[in-house]
């Protein structure tokens, strides 16, 4: 197995009122993968990605960017990141263009003004490059953020909430140039409220809850393994109550008594399925039509959150 690009290990945050932001958390992101880091407000997600970038000091545990430590090796390590911070922190006065080429200057990078250019025009700023930073829109100081971040040309990039605060036609050209990044070996690690972007998106998905990895997992291996289906029959003839001999199954009534929700696990749905439609045959109970809906990221994430700890 190949060295991970980024390893977390012990990694501990403690502030001076005894409050713990991260708590002995341990995490290894693979080269070229978008990862997502899930997780509640307060949940550590932020902290992390400080701790990472080197802007947030641990109090204990170790990260390793390619084998190299962040402390010891910070400048080597730091500029094989980017990062899109979740605040607007820009100077406004500054204009476009020398706002992202400054960002260059600053990693030692020489002048490369066809670079600047093509992550400009990548991210739809061209047309805005003479532009003051305080003119622009929410959006689109959102898109300076990430402009800045690619500036030095990182093989590692980090978004924290990337597309708050943008619109939709916004979100959709930021995640088409992510998937080009992701294409050209870019890694990516993300954090986001939207939970659809993730699913969309993301390779692996792991969830932070009070300081703590609950859990890191393949996306599609997550859903499989945790998501649930539904089914949803929409009966003929009102039932008053639930029969008691459908009681031993995962089965609600809803609706005023017109509907019953059956909650089944997606590896054996058709036995299932097939079983409880011969009980209500059985029953007499008719149904004039059915729909199953399967579980998305967002239902398994709040579950997660919501489960009692071990």
């Amino acid at each position: 197995m190949t060295q991970p690009i980024i390893s977390i290990s012990g990694l501990e945050k403690a502030y001076g009122n005894g409050f713990r932001a991260l708590k002995g958390v341990d995490l290894e992101i693979r080269k070229g993968e978008i990862f997502a880091l899930l997780g509640p407000n307060g949940a550590g997600k932020t902290t992390l990605i400080g701790i990472v970038c080197g802007t947030v000091t641990p109090t204990g545990g170790q990260v390793l960017v390619d084998g190299k430590d962040v402390i010891r090796d910070y400048r080597a390590t730091r500029g094989r990141i980017g990062l899109v911070p979740q605040e607007l922190s820009i100077d406004g006065f500054e204009r476009v263009y020398s706002t992202v080429r400054f960002s260059r200057g600053l990693f030692g990078k020489p002048p490369n003004p066809d670079h600047i250019e093509k992550v400009l025009k990548d991210l739809a700023l061209w047309d805005k490059k003479d532009n003051q930073v305080r003119m622009l829109s929410g959006g689109m100081k959102r898109r300076v953020l990430i402009a800045k971040a690619l500036a030095h040309e990182p093989d590692i990039l980090f978004l924290d909430e990337p597309t708050a605060g943008v619109d939709v036609e916004l979100r959709r050209d930021m995640w088409e140039m992510i998937r080009r990044l992701r294409e050209a070996g870019t890694t990516i690690i993300l954090t986001t409220h939207y939970l659809e972007e993730a699913e969309d998106m993301a390779d692996r998905v792991g969830v932070i809850n009070k300081g703590e990895i609950v859990l890191v997992e393949d996306k599609q291996a997550l859903m499989s393994k945790l998501g649930r289906r539904q089914l949803s029959l929409q009966l003929a003839k009102p039932l008053d109550a639930l029969p008691e001999a459908l009681k031993g199954w995962s089965v609600d009534l809803n609706g005023g008594g017109n509907e019953l929700v059956f909650n089944f696990d997606s590896a054996s749905e058709h036995a299932d399925i097939a079983a409880l439609l011969r009980r209500l045959g059985e029953l007499g109970i008719d149904f004039k039509d059915l729909h199953t809906r399967e579980s998305s990221l967002e239902d398994i994430f709040v579950d997660l959150i919501r489960a009692p700890a071990a």
